[in-house]
């Protein structure tokens, strides 16, 4: 061990007969001293100093605890242990730089955070810089309107369908929280359409104003295509009703891009994934998902070549596509090689080849 870590050893014994000024001076010597040699430190001088933290911070006053989590929260090395001691804090002004900034901070204690501590713990949670769907889950669920705005203002923050579905429920006494969930890019379109029915006339003349054309367009289109649904049957399976506007708009605007594509596919957005790639094929989603049963990855490849997609943004959609398939996928580095040996000119011929034996019109919508 360093020898300026000398001292640690005798701490444990001191920590019982010293008074709670010197306790929390021996908590900023050791704070100090990892700080300036956090980069430098081993896992196993980390392990002890993070010992000897969670031992300290458990004696010393509230202000000497909120300090440390100030100077540990932005610390990519911070000791595991004492960043949960922090968070898990019922005093506020101790949790919340842990619980907004400490990147380091494990999932599983902002669940146990989220589960368990108070309306101000969840809305320092809500901050954070990115938020996953097992947590936002929670957050709708036990968040005061206050926790429920702040999460859904965050552009960091993901939901799952259900997370969704409350925010929509939560937000029919909530003109402010309803405007703020109906512009959020990545709400489902059907529940876009359940939170405008609900909505108020100042909600909707709001949303008018500020969503993207794409998504207002939902709103103005989405029984004409059920019309065509009932009228022209088997040509456009209902699931994909709302899907088909969705990326029909979103090319129109100019928005139908692999990054696009990336996103869907990245938040299980199945149904608007491949109603995106019947697009970019020109085929019907009916052909889309036969091809995919039939030919297995092979197809997709093809195709994401044809379209100029990058091998990150396929290997996405191979991955959702396996998730709702599980004798969809094949081998992952087999699948790479075989996106890489493929030129796209030649992609392009197989493609058109696939095109005319379905028989789709050039023109023809998905």
């Amino acid at each position: 061990m360093n020898a300026q870590f000398s001292f640690i050893g005798e701490i444990d014994s001191a920590i019982a007969r010293s008074s709670p000024s010197t306790r929390a001076k021996m908590v900023r010597r050791l704070a100090d001293l990892f700080l300036v040699n956090a980069d430098q430190c081993t896992d196993d001088e980390i392990a002890l100093i993070d010992d000897i933290f969670v031992r300290l911070v458990a004696t010393i006053e509230e202000s000497a605890r909120a300090l440390l989590a100030i100077r540990l929260a932005t610390n990519a090395k911070a000791p595991p242990q004492i960043l949960k001691a922090l968070a898990c804090d019922d005093a506020i002004d101790v949790a919340s730089p842990v619980l907004i900034y400490a990147e380091r901070l494990e999932g599983s204690t902002l669940i146990e955070c989220a589960k368990t501590k108070s309306q101000e713990h969840l809305l320092s949670i809500s901050r954070r810089k990115t938020l996953p769907e097992t947590v936002t889950d929670i957050l709708v669920d036990r968040g005061d309107p206050q926790v429920l705005l702040s999460t859904v203002q965050n552009t960091g923050a993901r939901f799952s369908n259900a997370g969704f579905a409350t925010l929509v429920d939560r937000s029919h006494d909530d003109d402010l929280l309803a405007i703020n969930v109906g512009t959020r890019a990545d709400l489902p379109p059907q529940l876009f359409e359940k939170l405008i029915e609900a909505a108020s006339n100042t909600v909707r003349s709001k949303l008018e104003i500020e969503i993207p054309l794409d998504r207002r367009k939902i709103r103005r289109v989405v029984n004409g295509v059920a019309t065509q649904i009932r009228t022209n049957g088997a040509s456009l399976p209902p699931k994909y009703a709302i899907a088909q506007v969705l990326v029909q708009s979103l090319q129109k605007s100019g928005q139908l891009d692999g990054k696009k594509l990336e996103a869907f596919a990245d938040a299980d957005r199945y149904e608007e994934t491949i109603a995106a790639l019947a697009l970019i094929a020109n085929m019907t989603t009916d052909a889309i998902e036969r091809k995919l049963t039939e030919d297995n990855s092979e197809f997709l490849l093809v195709l994401a070549k044809a379209a100029g997609l990058s091998w990150t943004i396929t290997s996405s959609i191979l991955a959702l596509i396996g998730r709702q398939d599980r004798y969809f996928a094949g081998d992952a580095e087999q699948n790479q090689r075989a996106f890489h040996r493929l030129n796209q000119p030649t992609a392009q011929k197989i493609l058109e080849f696939h095109r005319t034996r379905e028989s789709a019109p050039a023109n023809r919508p998905m």
